[in-house]
């Protein structure tokens, strides 16, 4: 009976033993995992690469209140670096808009812009076209221009007499008083004091070019140097050239200030009339 209570008695114990050392165990345990989860750096409020399985994105910022949010984003300029003033960037950073394109030429707009080859195109004559030699020239005033080239080579004034008209509707010699005979007053305005010079501009005008005035109209007529009817300061070099047949560079700078061609010029009208031959504008 003694032995049979000793036994449980044991047994008793042994199982509290157990009991013990299995709390014990379970109380180790906790206390360690306690003590791991205690080691945890927390994550609240900053960021940090070395946590695997993560990927950490900075979120753009939010647009301002100054700023077009609908508005797309701007290409990468070529040559763009961490330096905003880089090429394709100005001095605050901002890429330039490119430069607006040239409206389309419309029809009759110019098809080329200006350029200094514009500058050797002949002068427009204001009346007409500009002829040379007998070219347009009806047979009165073909054959009065031969007779006055004839007589001018000869250098005999007197033989131009016949050919100067009198009095109010005649032939004009000057825009003032010619006084009594023409022939004297030629004679006066020519430097050699006989005419020879007077000849000699007189057949220098009729090789020049010539222009028909008012064509078609009462008072039609055919005018030596086609100078007076061009814009003086729109002559092309050649005619320039030619105009220097006939005056001297001083002279052409005094018409440019004058703005008009004002040296001695010839008309002969349709009929074979010697209109004018006469200095001045």
């Amino acid at each position: 009976m003694f032995e049979g209570s000793e036994s449980f008695a044991e047994l008793m114990r042994r199982v509290n033993l157990v009991i013990r050392t299995a709390a014990f165990g379970m109380a180790v345990l906790v206390a360690a995992n306690a003590q791991a989860f205690s080691q945890i750096e927390p994550t609240e409020g900053r960021q940090s690469d070395s946590k695997e399985g993560i990927l950490v994105v900075p979120l753009p910022p939010l647009p301002s209140a100054d700023t077009d949010a609908s508005a797309p984003p701007t290409a990468p300029v070529e040559g763009d670096s961490q330096d905003d003033t880089g090429p394709g960037r100005t001095d605050d950073g901002e890429t330039p808009l490119p430069p607006a394109a040239e409206p389309a030429r419309g029809i009759g707009d110019e098809a080329h812009p200006p350029s200094a080859a514009a500058n050797t195109v002949l002068a427009v004559p204001l009346a007409t076209e500009i002829a040379y030699g007998d070219e347009g020239l009806p047979a009165p005033v073909r054959d009065l221009r031969a007779i006055l080239i004839a007589i001018a080579k000869a250098g005999e004034i007197e033989k131009l007499r016949p050919y100067i008209e009198p009095g109010d509707d005649g032939t004009v010699l000057s825009f003032g008083d010619v006084g009594g005979d023409p022939i004297a007053f030629l004679k006066q305005n020519s430097g050699d004091g006989e005419g020879l010079e007077i000849l000699a501009i007189l057949l220098e005008l009729l090789q020049a070019g010539h222009v028909r005035v008012e064509p078609g109209a009462d008072n039609e007529i055919y005018v030596w140097p086609y100078f007076t009817q061009v814009a003086i300061d729109s002559l092309s070099r050649p005619q320039r050239v030619e105009l220097f047949e006939l005056v001297t560079a001083g002279d052409y700078k005094a018409m440019k200030e004058f703005g008009a061609y004002n040296f001695y010029r010839v008309g002969i009208s349709p009929d074979g009339r010697l209109s004018f031959f006469v200095a001045g504008d």
